[in-house]
């Protein structure tokens, strides 16, 4: 074991730089030569690296993003100039076989486990994967780093919002990221005491939605917080369309055409604050830190032990190597028997059903 190459690719989040960080020191204490390919597989495709030695890691454990940089590049994916795409994964087994690398550790998302299941079967058979997301929803791991992170700053501008909401009996809606999974909208809304969080595993009903807000009101509540997970999407219900009310102009999201249904349904002034790319920077929560440190220190003994072909999951209080084949192409959603769903509903938060 001589040389091992490492990656980051997919969206950034809190916590990357960490897991460089805590693959890299075992690695170099080792005697093995760690190199970095810049901007994900864009960056092992075209083969522009950096020296990943003690000079660069230093400091790095409690920066946001990634000193490596990123990209959403798919080998079998490259896109061409003139528009169109091409399947480069020999030119990035070649810069593999040309660099005469021991190991590649990639640390990404759902995309990137699926990217390295492909690789490991068409040259690269000798690739550990490690799981970053906001989202949450790398299946096989009981929670990915980056989670936390995100969460907290949702979290706060949920608390954040309540002041102004309360102060001017608002209706204000959260709108988070979470495309195909809710985990953050349905963690954030509950720690920040939100009072309907909707989320993409089951579409939300329109009626419920007004009379949740109408029962605040009956109580003397004159305001509230909802949570939308972008993914989220209504359902046929006996208000008649299930398209909410679109308004002139540029297309708008979800939220935006929920606060004008709620805005005519109600009378109940409502505004829309969407958190967008903040809800990936900054430096990440100590929780973050750790587990990154935790499954970056476990994928350099794997391999320093020549132990392939899986991603370095959190399963209770350890990381445990999972086979990639078991990952790729899955996703972790909410199943409506989840502990934290009966949390939220016990605490009177309406989901929408």
């Amino acid at each position: 074991m001589k040389r091992v190459g490492v990656l980051t690719a997919g969206g950034d989040c809190p916590g990357i730089n960490a897991a460089i960080r805590a693959v890299t020191l075992p690695l170099l204490s080792s005697g093995i030569e760690v190199i970095g390919f810049i901007d994900g597989f864009k960056g092992l495709i075209e083969n522009r690296t950096v020296p990943l030695d003690l000079p660069r890691i230093s400091g790095v454990l409690t920066r946001g993003g990634t000193i490596l940089g990123t990209s959403r590049v798919k080998p079998e994916k490259y896109p061409l100039p003139g528009g169109g795409k091409m399947d480069k994964t020999a030119q990035a087994v070649e810069t593999w076989e040309k660099l005469e690398l021991d190991g590649l550790v990639c640390i990404g998302g759902g995309g990137t486990q699926e990217n390295s299941f492909r690789l490991m079967n068409r040259g690269i058979p000798r690739i550990i994967s490690l799981p970053k997301t906001i989202d949450n929803d790398i299946a096989g791991t009981d929670v990915c780093f980056g989670y936390d992170s995100a969460m907290a700053v949702a979290s706060e501008a949920i608390d954040r919002l309540h002041t102004t909401a309360s102060s001017h009996h608002r209706c204000m809606i959260v709108d988070v990221m979470g495309n195909n999974a809710g985990w953050l909208a349905l963690g954030a809304g509950v720690a920040g005491g939100a009072d309907i969080i909707l989320v993409p595993e089951w579409p939300f009903y329109q009626e419920e939605l007004i009379m949740a807000l109408e029962r605040r009101r009956s109580l003397g509540k004159l305001f509230s917080i909802v949570v939308v997970a972008e993914g989220a999407r209504p359902c046929e219900s006996s208000l008649g369309d299930t398209a909410l009310p679109q308004t002139s102009g540029p297309p708008q999201n979800l939220s935006s055409r929920l606060a004008v249904f709620i805005q005519d349904e109600l009378g109940i002034e409502t505004r829309v604050t969407s958190l967008g790319h903040v809800q990936r920077g900054g430096i990440p929560t100590p929780r973050d830190r750790f587990l990154a440190t935790l499954l970056g220190t476990r994928a350099a003994e794997e391999v320093r032990e020549k132990r392939f072909g899986a991603m370095v999951a959190v399963r209770g209080e350890e990381a445990v190597p999972v086979p990639l084949e078991e990952v790729a192409g899955k996703k972790k959603i909410i199943p409506p028997d989840h502990p934290w769903v009966a949390m939220a509903r016990r605490i009177g938060i309406s989901l929408g059903q």
